[in-house]
This record gives C-alpha cells, structure tokens and sequence, in this order.
C-alpha cells in the first residue's frame, strides 16, 4: 500500500520459501501438466503418466523461467463469485457486441488504453489478462510486467466515460482474481486499497499499486 498519495512505499524483501516449500506450491501447476500429457496421448496407462511426470518436472526445472508459485490459498465463496461474475461478463458482453454488429448506421470507435494493476504478481497478471480477454470486446495486446501494466484494445469506445468504464472492469477482475486466489497479504492489500478509494471518494481507476511482494520472486 501507499503511504501518501502518489508516494508508494518502498517494497519488502520477498519471503525466501525452502526447496521442498517450493516444489509443494509448484504440484497444482505438475499436476496440470501431467494431465494434460494424458489428454493429449488420450491414453492413461503406467507409462504416459511416468513420462507426463518426468517431463513436467524438465519443464519447470530445465527451462529459464521464473517459477509459477500459487499463493497455496483459496477462498470457495469468493471463487464462486469470480466464476458468476465471469459467465455474466461474456453473456452481456456477447449480446451487446451482437446487438451492435447489426445495428443500422452503427460505426465502431475502439481504443488502446493502459491499465495500471494493482499487484505486481506474475500469476495474477496473466489470470487478469486471460479474464479480460475471454469477454467479448476487450482484447489483452501486451503487458509491461516491469510497470504492472495491461493495453487493451476496448470495443465501443466513444467517450472518457467509456474510457474509465474499461478500466475500471479490468480492476474489478483483478480484484476478484486476488480475493479469490491471492496470498494472504494481496488480498489484505487490496481490501485496503478499496477502502481507501471510498474514503477518497475515487473510482477503482484512479488508484496506486499495491506493492506485495509477488510469491514468483519467492524461489
């Protein structure tokens, strides 16, 4: 969080995590891919899932990189919201860009903008990313992961109302995202940052980052 508006704290020191604490984040993420291994031979027999191992534990271990750490938390009601909230965006979203798509003398004004996150998680990044650009309308173009940026291009952008509407759905999902999945920490982070927006009387578009260390940076 930030201390003073416009003046963000300096960050902390990443919490180290042991190897075995590591390895036991990473196994979601082995599990996947080893089930995906068996998805794609559509064979589970002892030596796919030997193999699907072995090549899941090169991939993450072989490869340069950075690790994918999950926060190792989750919280059913907020990831139920997250799931009803999604399905109601791509709904309205898939009629509205319907409706428009045969609406006589109907011409479109897109635009690229950029977002500021509120977190500098790699996971939540691209988990936001994903969210924004499953909706019809919106399309994630590229991510300053340095800065905790997203450019988007937004369909049906005419005025700066449209323009902070945007914006603001993507740190709405990011919040979701982090309540949802987040570490501990984030969430609280967030929490906070919400509550300081009201007090301010701010929309979720004009807020600081949230500086928590990302569990990425952990290994």
């Amino acid at each position: 969080m930030t201390g003073e508006i416009g003046r963000p704290r300096p960050r902390t020191a990443p919490q180290q995590l042991g190897r075995w604490q590591a390895v036991w984040r990473q196994l979601p993420l082995l599990a996947f891919l080893v089930a995906l291994w068996v998805l794609l031979w559509a064979s589970v027999d002892v030596l796919t899932v030997t193999t699907g191992i072995l090549l899941a534990i090169a991939v993450t271990r072989l490869f340069y990189l950075p690790p994918v750490l999950l926060s190792g938390r989750f919280n059913p009601w907020r990831g139920l919201l997250l799931g009803g909230a999604m399905i109601y965006d791509v709904a309205t979203a898939s009629i509205q860009v319907a409706v428009r798509a045969v609406q006589p003398g109907w011409s479109p004004m897109n635009a690229i903008i950029a977002v500021q996150l509120l977190t500098r998680s790699d996971l939540v990044t691209t988990l936001t990313a994903e969210a924004i650009t499953v909706v019809p309308g919106t399309v994630v173009v590229d991510i300053d992961r340095e800065r905790g940026l997203l450019y988007l291009h937004a369909f049906g952008t005419r005025t700066e109302a449209d323009l902070d509407k945007a914006r603001q759905h993507v740190l709405v999902t990011e919040e979701r995202i982090v309540l949802a999945i987040g570490t501990h920490a984030q969430a609280e982070a967030v929490r906070e940052a919400r509550r300081l927006r009201r007090r301010l009387g701010r929309p979720p578009s004009e807020t600081e980052q949230v500086e928590v260390a990302s569990r990425e940076d952990d290994a």
